[in-house]
């Protein structure tokens, strides 16, 4: 199993483009499944969840098409064409490797009248129901039942608008029920709607598709459903928490990186905190360039929340960014339990962090120092990564196969900018 091996202590200098976000990637790349037509995507990244949802959509009867694998994310394309869908069925095996597998279920019901979705089990950083799908599914229709660790679903007849409103804040039941209400007969209103840019890129590009919606990028969404979707050419958003990450890169190694491809509106709530912690900002035509501010950094408190509240996916970052600020700082995750599992890491390193419930209480420390430490989840892993970058000494950093599903050329991306890090192989 690959590890990855940091020599800490160096500052990051140059430039590091951002690529096509992953969670926005994946819906959109589900509504191929809406219709017969080809959908084109651009800005596609290469990684390990967007490999999983590829055989599960081959496995369902899409064509899938890319150009420009070799090259920057920005250039590559994928054309999707479910022309004909041969098999309703998202098997057990390939759901379990990625909970956004769960996607399909809305599209499969609505242009299908049927589907047969294996539920997605455990997840590493707590319990996250699909309740609210399908809830959602049946105030729109569909008769679904658990059967042998799968969602059954029918709909003979077409699904029919509905008013759903969801108790909780959910993107991943939001982009369902939207997805599911395009082709649905009549209105559907969702209520308490995620409002996160991925959902907001979805629902831009199933209007390129023919999809009459209102109320984008706010909580309520208005779908009249049509007839039939038709083809579209998309452009993905670009990966805000990529670009929050490498943000806290260049801070927590007192470096000076310009992240391009991307923009300051995508991270607006991390940058408010940030740059009370002490992190600098100047916007350019194409991202921007970071730097950690004279006076260093100093201890903050955050709470994620849902859009456009701080992001949970930057949590683990930010805390290992606390770990070295000035004072003490108080993290508080509302969003998922148990994804604190990185603050043991941390710890290893030298971390002074006190775990209470839902909030964690750090107090910064001048200098960590470099230890083996494991990997948990994908965003945990990225945390450990930049405590590794500021470090003294070597950090080697094992499973990092989570770092895959979630960010393309990492290492590469860090050794261009000055970074001493590199993968390690089982020969090495």
């Amino acid at each position: 199993m690959d590890k990855i091996r940091i020599r800490g202590g160096r500052p990051l200098h140059g430039s590091i483009a951002v690529g096509g976000a992953k969670n926005a990637a994946l819906p959109l790349m589900t509504a191929s499944l809406l219709t017969d037509e080809t959908l084109v995507l651009k800005n596609l990244p290469i990684l390990a969840d967007i490999n999983t949802l590829c055989n599960l959509l081959l496995q369902h009867g899409v064509g899938i098409r890319m150009e420009g694998a070799g090259g920057d994310c920005a250039g590559r394309v994928v054309e999707l064409t479910a022309r004909d869908i041969t098999n309703t069925t998202a098997p057990y095996d390939l759901v379990r490797k990625m909970r956004a597998s769960v996607l399909v279920l809305g599209p499969l019901v609505a242009r299908c009248g049927q589907a047969r979705v294996s539920l997605p089990g455990g997840c590493a950083i707590g319990a996250r129901p699909v309740d609210l799908h399908i809830k959602g599914l049946q105030a729109m229709g569909a008769e679904i039942e658990l059967e042998g660790g799968y969602m059954v679903a029918r709909a003979p007849n077409g699904l029919r608008g509905a008013e759903f409103v969801f108790p909780k804040v959910s993107v991943g039941a939001t982009e369902n029920l939207l997805m599911a209400a395009t082709l649905a007969k009549g209105e559907t209103k969702l209520i308490n709607a995620a409002r996160e840019p991925e959902v907001t890129d979805l629902a831009h590009c199933l209007v390129a598709m023919g999809a009459d919606i209102s109320g984008i990028g706010t909580d309520t969404l208005r779908i009249r459903g049509v007839e039939r979707l038709h083809g579209a050419t998309h452009r993905i958003v670009s990966d805000r928490i990529e670009t929050g990450t490498y943000v806290m890169a260049a801070a927590i190694t007192g470096g000076r990186l310009e992240i391009t491809n991307t923009s300051i509106g995508l991270i607006q709530s991390a940058v408010t905190v940030l740059e009370q912690a002490g992190v600098e900002f100047s916007p350019t035509p194409d991202g921007m360039i970071v730097s950690r501010a004279n006076g260093g950094l100093v201890g903050v408190d955050v709470m994620t929340e849902p859009f456009p509240g701080f992001p949970t996916d930057l949590q683990a970052q930010m805390m290992a960014l606390m770990c070295t600020a000035k004072g003490a700082a108080m993290i508080t995750e509302t969003i998922f339990e148990n994804r604190f599992m990185h603050a043991p890491e941390l710890m290893r390193m030298g971390a002074s962090i006190t775990v209470h419930g839902a909030s964690a209480l750090v107090r910064g420390r001048e200098r960590l120092t470099g230890a083996p430490v494991m990997a948990t989840d994908l965003r945990a892993s990225v945390s450990l990564v930049l405590a590794g970058l500021a470090a003294a000494g070597e950090t080697i950093i094992s499973r990092v196969y989570h770092l895959d599903r979630g960010y393309e050329q990492l290492e590469a991306k860090l050794a261009a900018c000055g970074a001493d890090i590199e993968r390690l192989t089982d020969d090495d």
